[in-house]
């Protein structure tokens, strides 16, 4: 939220000049030059030593040529750019360079007539991939870090119809690892923007006689906030023509023009951009709910909790007693929650409150402190001092390994619901139960318990909506760290 409190602070036009473009930094200069001297050095000089040690012909050369290649495999697929450091660079896109890399230098042995490829060789370029990972992701760490202290940022104004302006604002404000910062807004009519974003110009609902009116408004605006760069909200009054002709008038000046389509939380790989009889269109695939990927999403779940319960039982075994020795009553707790489709199952837990907890609860209601469907207190007298202990690190979560097991629930999802939860939920919160609910998940690594029931549902709809393997193996990464932490517990 500190870049919206710094974008809302400025409350009169700040004065800069009308035809210069504002020059802004959207990355330390230091990126560009410490990425590629990394990729030089680690591909030239274990290549150099390893062709060296087993006697192979031509090593200063072999060695150059690996050295140039990973830089310009770099270059081809973007890996310099802000884009890619502003995604943490993306490991799957390194190792896919990688692969490039190993195929170029072993086809330039071929044709250099060194027919043997010895395994060493390839050993070799083995850290120019770990180096290469790295980098990016000190990169992009380095990045999130500027901006949450707002800077590598680019100033924007935003275009469209009073409504949108406010989603948009929203939007942007709920985050911070994005590289925008709203400084103001030229709504198009005279509806009442209520974002609070400053509104420093207007734009008339019907389409000007001249094609230059809206040119004239839009840039004389971002000349006099300082905005390097323009969103664009389509509407009923500022169709596809009309934005045409203020890209031109943009593009003329030097500014750069992004058009909002209008959806959220979709990820990047399920958009496909293409055309037909002049039409841009947005392709969105469906989510990953089916089939293979599907498939291979239950075999992990069943696999890793078997493989977790064989590695963990004497752990298992040592909470059991503690839960046994530190109350009276039974080592696990059973509750009925609610699956995939609604359908209901008993989940198990270590048992972490007095036995007669589900009686006192409704003595307590008055003093939920979730603004949902969900009952958190963080001082709940109905939890045991042994209970509040294995809470903070969520050790009472791990019997829900044989839930996984049992099919269940998954590794990775949303927050399994109560019964009498599920009966409040509309239509949108429904769309949580399309997937096994997690053991972790989204909301786990997000602040757990200190969310609100809003965070809460957007959370488990963006996982719903955009989940892969890959991102389930990043979310069980950083529960580590969650857990370890132990904030938003209780």
């Amino acid at each position: 939220m500190r870049r919206f409190r710094i974008a809302m602070s400025r409350q009169a036009p700040i004065p800069v000049a009308r035809h210069p473009v504002p020059r802004v930094r959207t990355r330390a200069r230091w990126y560009g030059p410490f990425a590629v001297g990394v990729d030089l050095a680690a591909a030239a000089l274990p290549v150099a030593a390893t062709i060296v040690e087993v006697h192979e012909p031509h090593p200063l050369r072999l060695a150059a040529a690996a050295a140039l290649l990973w830089p310009l495999i770099g270059v081809a697929s973007k890996r310099y750019t802000p884009a890619a450091w502003g995604d943490g660079g993306g490991l799957r896109a390194v190792a896919r360079d990688w692969l490039v890399l190993v195929g170029a230098l072993a086809t330039l042995r071929v044709v250099c007539g060194l027919q043997s490829v010895p395994a060493e060789a390839f050993t070799a370029l083995l850290p120019a991939l770990v180096a290469t990972g790295v980098c990016q992701k000190l990169i992009h760490r380095h990045l999130l870090a500027a901006r949450r202290n707002a800077r590598a940022l680019r100033h924007v104004l935003v275009v469209g119809e009073a409504s949108a302006l406010d989603a948009v604002v929203g939007q942007l404000a709920q985050r911070t690892d994005h590289e925008f910062v709203i400084v103001g807004a030229c709504p198009v009519g005279e509806d009442e923007v209520t974002s609070g974003v400053p509104v420093c110009a207007q734009l008339t609902r019907e389409a000007p006689e001249t094609p230059e009116a809206d040119a004239s408004v839009v840039l004389g605006a971002a000349d006099e906030l300082g905005a390097d760069l323009v969103f664009v909200a389509p509407g009923p009054h500022l169709d596809g023509e009309r934005m045409r002709r203020l890209s031109w008038a943009l593009h003329d000046r030097g500014r750069s023009l992004m058009v909002l389509p209008g959806i959220t939380d979709v990820a990047r790989r399920r958009v496909r951009l293409t055309s037909a009889a002049g039409l841009t269109l947005l392709h969105i695939a469906p989510p990953l709910q089916r089939g293979a990927h599907a498939a291979a999403k239950t075999a992990v779940d069943r696999v890793g909790a078997l493989l977790l319960l064989l590695l963990l039982s004497p752990l298992l075994l040592l909470l059991a007693l503690a839960v046994r020795l530190g109350s009276p009553g039974p080592v696990l707790y059973r509750q009925t929650r609610v699956g995939r489709h609604g359908m209901r199952f008993a989940m198990w837990k270590f048992r972490t409150m007095v036995v007669d907890a589900d009686r006192l609860k409704s003595g307590l209601e008055q003093q939920n402190e979730n603004d949902g469907h969900m009952f958190k207190m963080r001082r709940d007298p109905r939890v045991t001092p042994v209970g509040r202990v294995l809470r903070r690190y969520s050790l009472d979560e791990l019997p829900q390994l044989f839930n996984i097991l049992f099919g269940h629930m998954s590794l990775v999802g949303p927050r399994p619901p109560l019964p009498e939860e599920v009966v409040k939920y509309n239509g949108v919160e429904m769309r949580r139960l399309n997937v096994r609910p997690g053991l972790t998940g989204l909301w786990q690594v997000s602040g757990r318990s200190d969310l609100s029931w809003r965070e809460t549902v957007a959370l488990d709809l963006r996982y719903v909506d955009n989940w892969s393997l890959s991102g389930d193996v990043n979310v069980m990464a950083r529960t580590v760290r969650a857990v370890l932490n132990g904030q938003g517990a209780y």
